[in-house]
């Protein structure tokens, strides 16, 4: 059994945050429109792709009136300070990045390009002064993710309430140890062990997903993150036999 919590109001909502600078720099009607992206996401994931359909129906266009500068997806956390500064240097009308750590850097390497983030809170994280007035020149939406991965959690001991063991795959660039604690003290307190199996990169996914289960956890959650929107049918089947929750940008 697969629980999924979507995000695809989330992705509206950056589309049109997105949309925004590119529109406003427009100087002509004739005009072909530069997006970069800085993301530990591919550029063929779901996430991705459906955030182009947003803009697209927003009327920026790949192909036509849009140009997706190469180079800033798949972007772990080596290396990112690198990969800003050619993203500057190629001078877009705007910059997708996130979570924190890809957008910390973006915002130190400038303070002019529009950036558009996502971090588990936007506020919290020191990205911005608030939501409504967020001021420089970084604007986007808080994932808050804490509260959904508390969520997913609690459906997965509902759906299995013989469970004694659960698991949580984090991605252990981005997840804090607070984060973690909070929800193994609401495991607990139903009884149940929460084990927590970091998750640095994609190719660590599927052995993290067979060490769960060799654990003898009988249920798993992945946490939000980017790192996991990539994670595919095959990553889920391995957990058989343990009732799984993870987040879904395209449910």
């Amino acid at each position: 059994m697969t629980v999924t919590i979507g995000r695809r109001e989330l992705l509206v909502a950056l589309g049109g945050a997105a949309a925004w600078p590119l529109a406003a720099r427009a100087q002509q009607p004739d005009r072909t429109y530069r997006l970069g992206f800085l993301i530990p996401s591919g550029r063929k994931s779901p996430w991705v792709l459906a955030f182009l359909d947003e803009l697209r129906l927003n009327g920026f266009i790949e192909g036509q009136n849009l140009t997706i500068i190469p180079g800033g997806f798949d972007a772990q956390v080596d290396g990112l300070a690198e990969r800003a500064e050619a993203l500057v240097k190629a001078e877009p009308d705007a910059i997708v990045g996130g979570p924190e750590p890809p957008l910390r850097v973006l915002q130190a390497a400038t303070r002019t390009i529009p950036l558009i983030g996502m971090s588990n809170d936007m506020v919290a994280d020191g990205l911005v002064k608030s939501l409504a007035r967020p001021g420089g020149n970084t604007t986007g939406i808080s994932l808050l993710s804490p509260e959904l991965d508390g969520k997913r959690q609690d459906i997965l001991m509902e759906a299995v309430p013989g469970a004694r063991r659960m698991a949580a795959l984090m991605d252990s660039n981005v997840t804090s140890a607070g984060h973690i604690e909070a929800l193994q003290d609401a495991a607990r307190s139903r009884g149940i062990e929460l084990l927590a199996f970091g998750v640095a990169k994609p190719e660590d996914i599927a052995p993290a997903v067979d060490t769960a289960k060799t654990s003898g956890a009988e249920a798993l959650n992945f946490l939000a993150s980017a790192l996991f929107f990539p994670v595919n049918r095959v990553d889920i089947d391995r957990a058989h036999g343990c009732a799984v929750a993870r987040d879904s940008p395209l449910a």
